[in-house]
């Protein structure tokens, strides 16, 4: 089973690089991010003739979440917990049917949190604690768990091109990395972590000063697993060649493979 995550910058300006992604890659499920329309905008049924299930929690112009599956997809839980008046499109989680069980998956789309400080940080922050809070109890129900999104986190200086540019950024911030340690902590794995140890895999590389060309790119989207995914875990990777195409996302897929 191939699971994959892809904040897309607008579903809407990506139809046909998705398209061709989707066929060529062939995951079993998708989490998007960033989808940026409302629910009953997203293109469903470009999805549905490729034979995928699709959920979705969207927002007109900002933020937006959402999951296909070429399995059913079951007991859909749209915002994160704990966030009483939080309207941010954020969060999306469902169980997908597998053979002989079920796999829980989320699409997280985190908070940005720049200028830091200010208050957009501090909702970075407690947000992220909302997660680590959420991801404690459901990893109390001991199932196979995949959190999958852009984390807007930096994990280490391997992570970064250049640590020193991003030293003030809110995403590579001490208290950041920190706060996203804790919910690593809980006993989840990062997929592409636990395939590799090489530097310069990055997922993000910014559309101005030719940054792409110039490999100056992060890794900030993230596939955490818990315990009983990690076991079934067989290969991850990034699909860096997205970001050469034509309009493409200025994030690229990543994905891993289980043997559920």
């Amino acid at each position: 089973m191939r699971i994959a995550t892809w904040n897309v910058n607008s579903i809407k300006q990506r139809v046909e690089p998705m398209q061709q992604w989707l066929k060529e890659r062939e995951p079993d499920v998708v989490c998007l991010q960033e989808i940026k329309c409302v629910d009953d905008a997203f293109p469903r049924g470009m999805f549905e003739d490729m034979g995928y299930n699709v959920a979705t929690h969207g927002q007109k112009a900002y933020n937006g979440v959402a999951i296909l599956s070429k399995k059913p997809i079951d007991e859909i839980e749209r915002g994160l917990p704990g966030g009483d008046g939080d309207d941010h499109a954020r969060y999306i989680e469902a169980v997908i049917s597998v053979d002989g069980g079920a796999v829980r998956v989320a699409s997280i789309y985190l908070p940005n949190g720049n200028p830091a400080p200010g208050p957009k940080y501090d909702y970075k922050l407690a947000w992220m604690e909302r997660l680590r809070a959420h991801a404690m109890s459901r990893l109390a129900l001991e199932e196979p768990m995949v959190l999958a999104g852009d984390y807007n986190v930096i994990p280490t200086p391997d992570d970064v091109h250049d640590p020193a540019v991003w030293v003030n950024d809110a995403l590579f911030l001490p208290a950041t990395r920190a706060k996203f340690r804790e919910i690593s902590f809980l006993g989840l794995a990062d997929a592409v972590r636990a395939t590799s140890d090489d530097k310069g895999l990055y997922t993000f590389w910014d559309y101005q000063a030719g940054a792409f060309q110039k490999n100056n790119g992060i890794r900030i989207d993230h596939l955490m697993l818990s315990s009983q995914a990690a076991d079934k875990l067989t290969a991850a990777g990034i699909d860096r060649a997205t970001r050469a195409g034509e309009k493409p996302s200025d994030h690229v897929p990543v994905w891993a493979e289980f043997s559920f």
